[in-house]
């Protein structure tokens, strides 16, 4: 009697079809999203436009009796912090990710990670009264008054420690943002930095290369494309922020270099 031997059918290709109509969809529902934001933006703005064009982009008076809105004080503003914050932020994200996937002992990288993590959870109005009350007095009794009459010759440089006596101001501002961001990208970093390959990095160093040499030849380039992300994550939450900058900044509508 022959032995009895069940067929196996081979699966079918319909979960597949589903599961990529279903990504599909999914990145449909993202830019429907974009775009109707873009269409709300510009249907809500069409009257301001007919009646003071694109003149009010780089206008700085802003008087409602008069009916003048002027854009350009919050939009350098915006910038301005934003820029500083970056340069702040990035190298410190980098040293971070870098210690935290490189240089970092296994029972310290947990418990490290975690802190930086919980960072980003903490509200913007609680960093802006920290700022506004305890840091923005050391500010500037410690940082911006000596080191703002060395760079007072210095063009641009030296205006930005020109501000208030005590500490608010756009410098001071920017600072904060800097401590908000820092664990968006050093967080992201350190994911993109865990994903390169142990091989490439351990054939690095049995060829002799040094810590930095596997970070700039290896772990950079295999990880430039997630680095840039984390850093248009950081530069984006920076530009959102509004309530810390409010604080720090000194909620007055005047087109000030500090």
């Amino acid at each position: 009697m022959a032995e009895y031997k069940p067929t196996i059918k081979a699966p079918g290709k319909n979960g597949d079809i589903i599961f990529s109509a279903l990504v599909r969809l999914a990145a449909l529902i993202t830019l429907l999203l974009l775009g109707g934001i873009i269409v709300s933006l510009i249907f809500a703005s069409w009257p301001s436009m007919q009646k003071f064009g694109f003149a009010f982009l780089w206008t700085k008076e802003w008087d409602a009796p008069a009916e003048q809105f002027g854009a350009l004080v919050p939009i350098y503003g915006t910038v301005v912090t934003s820029l500083i914050a970056l340069i702040i932020a990035v190298p410190v994200s980098f040293g971070i990710a870098l210690f935290l996937t490189e240089l970092a002992p296994n029972w310290l990288k947990r418990p490290l990670g975690i802190a930086i993590e919980l960072l980003a959870a903490i509200p913007s109005i609680v960093y802006g009264m920290w700022g506004l009350f305890v840091f923005a007095p050391l500010f500037a009794e410690y940082f911006q008054t000596p080191v703002g009459e060395v760079l007072s010759g210095i063009p641009i440089v030296g205006e930005l420690f020109s501000g208030p006596a005590f500490g608010i101001g756009i410098l001071a501002a920017g600072v904060i943002l800097a401590i908000m961001i820092i664990p968006y990208i050093a967080a992201v970093m350190r994911d993109v930095f865990e994903q390169t390959p142990v091989m490439m990095k351990e054939s690095a160093y049995g060829i002799g290369c040094t810590t930095w040499e596997v970070i700039w030849r290896i772990v950079l380039p295999f990880t430039k494309n997630g680095v840039i992300g984390g850093v248009m994550l950081g530069l984006g939450r920076a530009l959102g922020e509004t309530m810390a900058v409010t604080f720090i900044i000194g909620n007055t509508y005047q087109l000030d270099s500090a």
